[in-house]
This record gives structure tokens, sequence and C-alpha cells, in this order.
């Protein structure tokens, strides 16, 4: 199969279904316009970004994520790892603000997922902007997901129970500071996404890479004004038993010192929420979801999640979570078992 030269281009406004099937089928990436989401909007959650790392570095430290058992606040660069490697970008997590969910006695770990973010007294405006920004993404993900389901011949609406309640939606801001002093150019590693969607807002410094469709190398993500680089989390190959799959995909570091600073919208459902497979025309002839020992999938959202962050963040781990480094590190949680075979049913 030949790479591509660019992403496909999605209109939202006018959908082309048979070109939404395609892009979501051979790439797993697009770029989406017609989202109705104003240019200022977006120059105004990528100036509060920017206004968040320009604070002095104390004041981002006092909401760094080593605080939070819910993996919420800042990392620090070189804090977060992909594949047992550090990635050179430091960031912000925000998820749904909600009270601390501490797991009772039956309850699995990744409740511990759910809870307060932190918000520096030194940008209050943050907290509004951010928040916002989840609730206007969510609805242009409700849309964009519905018109997915659609456009491989499945009904709509099959996943709108899963989002129901609290789903889990995340915005991380993070900013890529140029290379690593040793020169390494990974800002983050090769890695696939945990959830449904993503809808990435970036500013114009190149850097995201898509691993191609014949997984022989890497295509260039050029940046589109006003568009949203959209990709297919694990869960969506987990609906439809490998029909989609979720693509790898990097970022390399800019060179030198010039920064880059990106937005990227998770847009998840329940924490507890059990995928069903998808019922669409073409299930009996998926080839089953991707089989990799080190990076198992689960049918049931917080299994899968849990298992991202526990990896990413090893230091919240030891200080907050010291019993899941055998489990949920080593993808074998004590309830809830990898997906597996052809049939996309949870085994």
């Amino acid at each position: 199969m030949s790479q591509p030269p660019s992403l496909p281009v999605i209109d939202l406004s006018a959908p082309d279904h048979d070109a939404l099937h395609r892009a979501a089928r051979d790439v797993g990436f697009f770029q989406l316009v017609g989202h109705g989401v104003t240019p200022a909007e977006q120059a105004r959650l990528l100036d509060t970004a920017r206004g968040f790392f320009a604070l002095p570095e104390a004041e981002r430290h006092t909401v760094d994520n080593l605080n939070s058992p819910h993996f919420r606040g800042y990392t620090r660069i070189g804090n977060e790892q992909t594949q047992g490697r550090r990635d050179w970008r430091d960031q912000l997590d925000i998820s749904n603000e909600l009270p601390a969910h501490v797991p009772g006695p039956g309850e699995p770990p990744y409740w511990w997922l759910e809870g307060p973010n932190q918000w520096p007294d030194a940008l209050p405006a943050l907290r509004e902007v951010a928040l916002a920004w989840m609730d206007r993404l969510s609805g242009v993900a409700h849309r964009l997901l519905h018109e997915l389901l659609a456009a491989i011949g499945g009904p709509a609406d099959f996943y709108d129970d899963a989002f129901s309640g609290n789903p889990r939606n995340h915005l991380k801001l993070v900013r890529y500071p140029g290379r690593a002093p040793e020169g390494d150019d990974q800002g983050v590693g090769m890695h696939k996404d945990y959830g449904f969607l993503t809808l990435l807002l970036t500013d114009e410094v190149p850097g995201l890479q898509v691993e191609s469709p014949d997984g022989a190398g890497f295509i260039d993500v050029p940046h589109l004004p006003g568009a949203f680089v959209v990709n297919l989390g694990e869960l969506l190959e987990v609906a439809t038993n490998g029909y989609l799959k979720a693509t790898n995909h990097r970022v390399l570091s800019p060179p030198g010192a010039r920064e880059r600073f990106s937005a990227p919208f998770f847009y998840n459902p329940r924490l507890d929420a059990r995928i069903a497979p998808l019922p669409f025309p073409a299930a009996a002839a998926a080839g089953g979801v991707t089989q990799d020992p080190g990076n198992p999938l689960f049918a049931e959202f917080g299994w899968n999640e849990l298992k991202g962050w526990a990896r990413a963040h090893p230091e919240v781990v030891r200080k907050h979570h010291p019993a899941l480094t055998l489990t949920t590190v080593a993808g074998e949680p004590p309830s809830g078992r990898p997906v597996s075979g052809r049939q996309g049913q949870p085994s």
C-alpha cells in the first residue's frame, strides 16, 4: 500500500460517509473541518495554555501530578514515559471536575482516575477556559462518533449509554520545549490512545507523525489552520473487532529551542462502561483486535485507561498506588481480562 501524502480531510458540516469510512478504516487519522469551533475559541485555549507554561516553575509545581492520586495536574519535563523511555515535554492533565472516588471493597482500582483537578492560583482563568473547552469538544466528538458509526453501517447511537453519567473526558495542555540536551528527539514516543476518539488542536509547529497504513514508515501531519487532527482510540478497535484500528503515532521534538504547543481532547466513555461489539455489515469479516502481549486491550474502559496511566506515570503509582505495579502495569488486572479472538467478545 502506498503512503498517502497527507491525511484525509473530513467536513463535519456535510459529512461524506464514504470518505469518512475510508479514512477511519484505512488510516485511522484525519483532519476535521466544519466542526463549528471558531478560530477565536481555539486561540483562547492555546493562549491560556501558553499562559500556564509561562508561569514561574514554582507556580507550575504547586499543581504537580505527584500531589494527585487521580493522575491530575502538571507533569515536569521528562517525567512521563512512553514504552519505558522519557518523553521530552511537560503537560497539564485535566478531566471532569468530580469528587474523589476512592475505590471501596470489591471496586476496581480504576475508580482512582475519578476525582478533582488541580488548578494554579496564579492563573484563575484556566479552570473556566479548560472546562468550557471540554464541554464544547464533547459535543463535537458526540456528533462525529454518530457519523462514524453510521458511516460503517452501524447504529449511530449504539454507544450513547456508555457515555451517559460521568464520561471520562480528558484534556491535556502540552508544551514541547525543543530537543532534549542529549539530542533525543522523542517528544512523545510511539503509542495509541486508550479510548474512542481524540481531537487534537495544535499550533503551526510541526512534529506529529502517524504510522503509514502499510506500517513501513510515518506520515508527517501538516498544520491545517482551524482543523482538528482526529484519531481513533483502542476502544473503537475493540468495538469493531479490529475492523477499525487504533493507529500508532508519535511527536518529534521541534529542533533547537523552538517550542510547540498542543491540546489533545480525549472523548471517552464512563470508566465502568463495557464496550459491546458494534453490529455493522462488515463485522463478520473483521480480523480481530491487535494481539500484543505488551499492550492487551480491555473492553471495560477503566482497565484500558488505568493500564496506560500507570505505565506513563510510574512515580504517581509508586507514591499513591504501589499495589498496582504488579497488576495493571503488567497488563493483568485482577478482575477484567484482555479482549481476544476474532469475535470481539470479552473473553
